[in-house]
């Protein structure tokens, strides 16, 4: 595939750096002498948009003509100053991106994670692979994500329409202050599914 990145952080990195390795082409451009626009035209097959939150409807609304019929994936927390949801009330942060490129295929993807899960070669933890929640409205853009989770060699895990963004998002935010604000293992919150499933 020929993967764009939009932005040249951490996330970029790790995650390209991961889809490089699995054979696939990826370009990835700052704000600076054009690169993010560079990133969005190289993309074909998908654009990540891994920017800050704060710059994203800006950056989107801006490539809008290029990211016309792409996949966009969306792996922005709109976290706020104590873990706060900055998005409170809505819409989501993937709606607002939707709706500044409406002509794009926006799926929520990869934003539960810190960076250093994504340079994991692969994230596995005792024997289990790390399931990454997609939320999105058209089913050829998911499957093509659905590709780019397992190459990482993780599991991708249906959680709705773009509508129920805003969940995986407000999960975020609150896994976020546990891990960080209280140290705590947030993954112990969550019970296996054989006692987590009522019709067991």
């Amino acid at each position: 595939m020929r993967i764009g990145i939009l932005g040249t952080g951490g996330m970029s990195d790790a995650l390209g750096t991961q889809w490089r390795r699995a054979g696939h082409e990826v370009v990835a451009g700052g704000r600076s002498a054009g690169g993010l626009r560079e990133a969005a035209v190289f993309g074909t097959d998908a654009v990540l948009l891994a920017v800050p939150y704060a710059a994203v409807v800006e950056v989107v609304a801006g490539l809008e003509p290029v990211l016309r019929g792409r996949v966009l994936i969306d792996c922005t927390n709109p976290v706020g100053p104590g873990f706060g949801l900055l998005t409170a009330g809505g819409p989501a942060a993937a709606q607002r991106i939707a709706a500044a490129a409406p002509a794009a295929h926006v799926v929520k993807a990869f934003n539960l994670c810190h960076v250093d899960v994504w340079r994991m070669t692969p994230p596995v933890f005792d024997g289990r692979p790390l399931a990454v929640p997609l939320c999105g409205d058209d089913e050829a853009a998911l499957s093509v994500v659905r590709r780019l989770v397992r190459d990482l060699g993780c599991e991708p895990l249906n959680a709705g329409g773009l509508d129920r963004s805003g969940l995986v998002e407000a999960t975020a935010a609150l896994l976020i202050g546990l891990w960080v604000g209280e140290g705590a293992d947030a993954q112990a919150i969550a019970p296996p599914l054989a006692f987590a499933d009522d019709r067991a």
